[in-house]
Parts: structure tokens; sequence; C-alpha cells
């Protein structure tokens, strides 16, 4: 999967603009401030329809416009035209100038895997943080994960707002809340296998790439949640023997949406006991796994952004990681320090210097 060219309108600093990208590395280089993360986010969000900044969607709209646009031809084994159009009040996103009325049905069709300072939340954040990577990662191979996800989420929704109304009458009849249950179970299930697929995956990877990294091969995930070994019937009485204490909190306390993932070293925890080195490097090996198992399900690599990694890592450790990605995927490396980059690297590489907004191809 490859992105050709690139078209910019009021997309954060950049008022028009319009590239083209070679299919192996895109070093974007210059000065902090100048537009380089803004660049490789217009091709993020071109993707999954958001930033990986965390920003609202009215962020994205470059300062005193109503609308930004970002616009993308995207080879895979046929060519396609994407496009999201963001304006205050929503975005709508088209392919080949047809409009898809669900998120959804686009999210699946192209392809990214990011690396970039904030990654080190993975592990360090809360659980919250790491479901919702790992959501977006599967959505974007598995298109009825994400429509089943958005199902359960709403049952979680009236689920919960039912345990509300039963706190405040007492006398609320449960038949409505035991239909909600199961639908929230069974739903749950699905999901939960696809989560527990995917970790089986890049646990069959991780390790190997880790030993490349550092020399050794003990990093494994591992999988938490409360459908483990699933089982209905317990599950069922699961819910049942909580149902007092999620009615006096008035949320569902039990199900996928409490699933964690840990990194374990030595049957260690990363989190609790690895070095911050540690830590990057199980990182890098589980980026690498991903990019190995979306070329194995879907037979092509996805779009790989590297943002500002040398503000995180070494020069030895950045062109070992580079050295590790297979050439056929197409690679953005945004930096302030091109000098750092292996020769060999910056041969065979495109690259653009960006100043204030505006960019020059070498």
């Amino acid at each position: 999967m490859k992105i050709q060219h690139l078209r910019l309108l009021n997309f954060r600093n950049y008022e028009k603009m319009e590239i083209s990208f070679s299919d192996s590395y895109n070093i974007i280089y210059g000065n902090n401030g100048s537009g380089k993360t803004n660049l490789v986010e217009s091709i993020y969000v071109l993707a999954l329809t958001k930033s990986f900044r965390g920003s609202v969607d009215k962020v994205l709209i470059m300062n005193n416009k109503d609308v930004c646009r970002v616009e993308g031809t995207i080879a895979e084994k046929y060519t396609n035209d994407y496009k999201i159009i963001i304006k205050d009040g929503g975005k709508k996103v088209k392919i080949n100038n047809t409009k898809v009325d669900k998120l959804s049905d686009y999210i699946s069709k192209v392809s990214v895997v990011l690396f970039n300072p904030d990654d080190l939340r993975f592990i360090k954040d809360s659980p919250s943080v790491r479901r919702k990577a790992i959501n977006l990662e599967i959505s974007q191979i598995n298109n009825s994960y994400l429509k089943n996800l958005n199902n359960y989420n709403k049952l979680l929704k009236q689920r919960n707002t039912y345990l509300k109304s039963m706190n405040i009458n007492a006398n609320t009849s449960s038949d409505y809340l035991d239909i909600l249950t199961n639908k929230l179970i069974d739903l749950g299930e699905k999901i939960y296998l696809s989560r527990k697929k995917y970790i089986d995956l890049l646990n069959d990877k991780i390790g190997e790439f880790y030993k490349k990294i550092c020399d050794i091969s003990d990093l494994k995930l591992e999988y938490i949640s409360d459908f483990n070994n699933f089982d209905k019937q317990k599950l069922l009485k699961k819910y049942k023997d909580s149902l007092n204490r999620d009615i006096i909190l008035g949320k569902t306390t039990l199900g996928i949406h409490h699933d964690d993932i840990k990194f374990k070293f030595l049957d260690f925890n990363i989190k609790d006991y690895g070095s911050e080195g540690q830590q990057k490097n199980a990182i890098i090996a589980y980026k690498m796994a991903e990019l190995e198992i979306f070329y194995q399900i879907r037979k092509d690599y996805p779009i790989l952004i590297l943002d500002d990694l040398f503000s995180e890592l070494d020069r030895f450790k950045i062109n070992n990681i580079l050295s590790l990605i297979n050439e056929n995927i197409q690679t953005f490396i945004t930096t302030t320090e091109i000098d750092k980059i292996n020769s060999d690297i910056l041969q065979k590489s495109k690259l653009f210097e960006i100043n204030d907004g505006v960019v020059r191809e070498d």
C-alpha cells in the first residue's frame, strides 16, 4: 500500500499543497514547529479519519477558515482516490468521489502504522489507552470488528442507563436487563475472540523482533479479560453476582470494556519493572510485529510513519530500527536531525524540507 499523491487544503498550517511521494523512504526534515508532524498527521487522518494527537476535528482546520480537505491517491491492488472533508459541524469521507455514509466502512480501506514519542503511553498509561490502540489496529484489518465494537458500546450505554433506573426504583423489572446482558455477552465474545487472535499473532512475532533489537527474545503480551476461557453460563453467573454492585455504581463492572494487555519480560510486567529503554524497545518490537501481521492478513504492507524518533532514540538505535524495515514498506520519517540518518538510507530516500508550511523537494 502506497500513497502516491497528497493534496491538502486549509489543513493545520498548509493552506494549499500538493505533493508526490516515493514508494520507499520519504524523509521530512526541518526545524521544530515548521509543519513536519502536520504533514504526516494528514496522511494518518486520511486513513483513519482522526488525528493521532488526540485533537478534536475542528483544530485541524486552518485558523480563519471554515473547512479543510485531505485528498490522497492510494495504490494497492487498484488505485483509488480518498478524500476527507472536515467542517466545524462534522466530517464526511469519499472514495473515488463517492460518499461513504459510515466511517466504519471507510476506515479499513487504508492501513497505517505510526510510531511517535507518545507511544510510550501505550505501556505507561491506563488500560483504556491500550484498548483504544488495539481497537484501532484490529479495525484496519477487520471491518466487522469496528461494527461489533460500536454495537457493543451502544448496548453498554443502554445497560448502564437501565442500571441507574433500577437504582432509583427498586421495583424495576430485571427482564429487560437480562436481555441486554445476554446481547452484551454475545457481542463481547466476538470482540474478545478478535482481540485474542490478534494478540496471539503479535506474540508469534514480537519476541523475534525484540531479539533483533536487543539480543533478548523473552518478550510476550499477556491478554487480561473477563472473557478468558469463555463460558457463557459462568459469565452469566458473574454478571448476576455483580448485579447489586452494578446497580449501586450505575455501570457495568464486567466485560471486554475492562480488557487490558501487559508487556511481560522474563515474567515481569515492563510497566512496573522495566527501564524506559526496555519499554522503548518493547514498543518498537510491537510495531515491527504489527507491520508483519498486516502483511500476513492483507497481503500488503501498511504505510509506516516514524514521527520525531530522534527526540527519543540515539543515532545507533534509529538506524538499527530502519535496517529492520522491509524496503517494500512506504515509510515516512520526520526529523530535525537529518545528519543522523545513515547515508545508505538517505541515498534511497526522497527528501522534503519543510519551512513554515512550505515544502521543498531536495
